[in-house]
């Protein structure tokens, strides 16, 4: 029998546990010098440290935690459960870093979902999706038989969409600025040179008349784009959460349908839109790329927090200076943290134009996340699938992502709207995924991780009312009462969580505002506009061999690893490597 170790209070009544990662702990300080200094172990900072180490520059990583891998970590705060503490799924990872940095050699092992998806209704009908198109059209035909025909369509134009869009992941803005500002002769040279460019523009060249729907797509507000298809609310529901998650928007809010788009944009092992657990969390992905990176001499640091990044006199970022006083100088300065902490990592903040400091002060960093991870003694039961023979046996529904109070777009917008006015809403958007329906390495026999990402809740509160352990407390205890009316008994299995709101987002993670994405995913931040549209493009930054390897530069947030790709490429490009 597991013990409970959830205190009163709603902290875990145990002591935490840290699973670092198992590289090589021998140098246990930074050399004087390098070429490279990333600010930041996260997954694209360890990303960068890969392509850099192989390309033979000398590369310094460090991070200001016990373990690396930023926002991609898997901790053990529960005794015998194994968290993916913040980010929980894996599909966005580029394709090519999984092949050029050899991370399948390095230890990443995925386990597929399917199926995908399971949308659960208070009534206790429930809408599972998966690969299986006859299963689908069954499923979808409970509640609209022209929806089930009309399904396979949507999900083909969804990929047409896609590999329009997906070239322009591994496109260098500064690259595309260039471009766009050249003759047209030399335009024609510079797709000739670039493979990324010419990839791209193939791409948008080919989609013909979907043109007009990927534009469609990215402005419109998300009800928009599936009323246009759809007529069942629950189907329409469940699809909407992918174009809402880490947004603070309701699904009538306009350009939520490219944030639709950014999570239909993933492929692993040439799966368009697949998602997978990594074994051993989020974590392993983290493991991965950092056994990579220093199998080719990258040298890794924990609990080395970098409190100033140094400008020479010719105002060049020449280095950083760590919280214990140690200088380490280098040719370039990649970071991995968010704008606002990069900037502010800038002691004299005359070397930015005041037009640029403007906008990196107006970048949106609001955040509607709170994530809280629970440690469950049993598999939770839902409505009307399983019963006492089944009761501890995992089944398929939950293997995918499990859609809760998403019965209606109607009721997601009212969380919405509770939620943007800085209260608690009364029933959460949620979705709860259960690894360990897969991966057997993250929790005792017959126990299971559960991970709910949890919205509408802002950083700042109404009524002056502030994140402290009561009010996580209570938050915890409408979720769990949420879980509850669809899953009877999950609260009486629950052994110990952790609340994590968006300033312990913010202060656990270094993610400003508690935004997943280091700012939001909306058409004035993406891009040649992110982080800002004045100044050089991403990666590059107004201080000169200052680069941005982080989620705040283009492509974005997720676990993609293509910041961190692209701001390496530069510098190895700039250094002739």
């Amino acid at each position: 029998m597991i013990p409970k170790t959830v205190g009163r209070s709603g902290r875990l009544a145990v002591t935490f546990h840290q699973s670092r990662l198992p590289f090589s702990t021998e140098k246990k300080t930074p050399k004087s010098r390098y070429d490279v200094v990333v600010v930041g172990g996260g997954h694209n900072g360890l990303v960068a440290a890969g392509y850099l180490s192989r390309a033979g520059l000398s590369v310094c990583v460090l991070e200001r935690r016990l373990v690396l891998g930023g926002a991609a970590v898997t901790e053990e705060i529960v005794p015998g459960f194994r968290f993916s503490r913040c980010s929980y799924v894996l599909s966005l990872l580029r394709p090519q870093i999984i092949q050029e940095l050899q991370l399948k050699e390095f230890g990443l092992k995925l386990h597929f979902r399917d199926p995908s998806s399971f949308t659960v209704l208070r009534d206790g009908r429930h809408l599972l999706l998966g690969s299986s198109h006859q299963s689908n059209v069954e499923q979808i035909s409970k509640f609209s038989k022209r929806d089930a025909q009309l399904f396979t369509k949507y999900e083909e134009e969804m990929q047409v969409l896609a590999k329009g869009l997906v070239p322009l992941m591994d496109v260098s803005p500064s690259q595309l600025q260039k471009f766009l500002e050249q003759s047209y002769p030399m335009k024609i040279i510079e797709l000739c040179k670039s493979k990324p460019l010419r990839e791209a523009a193939k791409a948008l060249s080919t989609l013909g008349p979907n043109a007009r729907s990927l534009w469609q797509l990215m402005t419109s507000p998300i009800n928009k784009v599936l009323d246009k298809w759809f007529e069942s609310e629950p189907l329409k529901a469940g699809l909407a959460t992918d174009a809402l998650i880490g947004t603070m928007a309701g699904p009538f809010t306009p350009g939520t349908g490219y944030v639709l788009m950014h999570h239909v944009c993933g492929n692993l092992d040439g799966t368009p839109g697949a998602w997978a657990y990594p074994e051993g969390g989020m974590g392993a992905v983290s493991q991965a790329l950092a056994r990579s990176a220093e199998a080719h001499g990258a040298d890794l640091f924990t609990d080395k927090a970098v409190e100033r990044i140094t400008i020479d006199r010719n105002q060049n970022a020449d280095g950083v200076v760590t919280n214990d006083g140690t200088e380490v100088k280098a040719t370039y300065v990649l970071s991995n943290a968010t704008p606002k902490v990069t900037f502010d990592l800038i002691a004299d903040k005359e070397v930015l134009d005041s037009d640029y400091v403007s906008e990196l002060e107006r970048i949106d960093y609001t955040s509607p996340v709170t994530k809280i991870n629970i440690a469950v003694s049993r598999i939770p039961q839902f409505k009307g699938l399983g019963g006492p023979s089944g009761a501890d046996e995992v089944q398929p529904h939950h293997r995918g992502t499990i859609h809760l109070n998403s019965d209606s777009m109607e009721e997601i917008d009212v969380a919405y709207q509770q939620g943007v006015t800085g209260h608690l809403p009364d029933r959460p958007m949620l979705e709860l995924v259960i690894p360990s329906s897969l991966d057997k390495t993250i929790s005792p026999d017959g126990a299971h991780v559960c991970l709910v990402f949890s919205q509408f809740t802002k950083y700042s509160l109404a009524n002056g009312r502030v994140w402290d352990e009561d009010t996580k407390n209570a938050y915890a205890q409408i979720v769990f009462n949420s879980i509850e009316d669809y899953a009877p008994g999950f609260k009486s299995s629950i052994v110990g969580y952790e609340v994590l709101s968006p300033p312990d987002l913010e202060s656990i993670f270094g993610l400003t505002g508690g935004n997943i994405f280091h700012g939001a995913l909306t058409l004035d931040q993406l891009l040649l506009c992110r982080p800002v549209s004045s100044g050089p493009a991403s990666p590059y930054t107004p201080i000169s061999k200052l680069l941005i390897c982080g989620s705040g530069a283009h492509p974005g947030g997720g676990v993609t690893g293509a910041p961190g790709r692209l701001a390496a490429k530069e510098v190895i490009a700039t250094a002739g490597r």
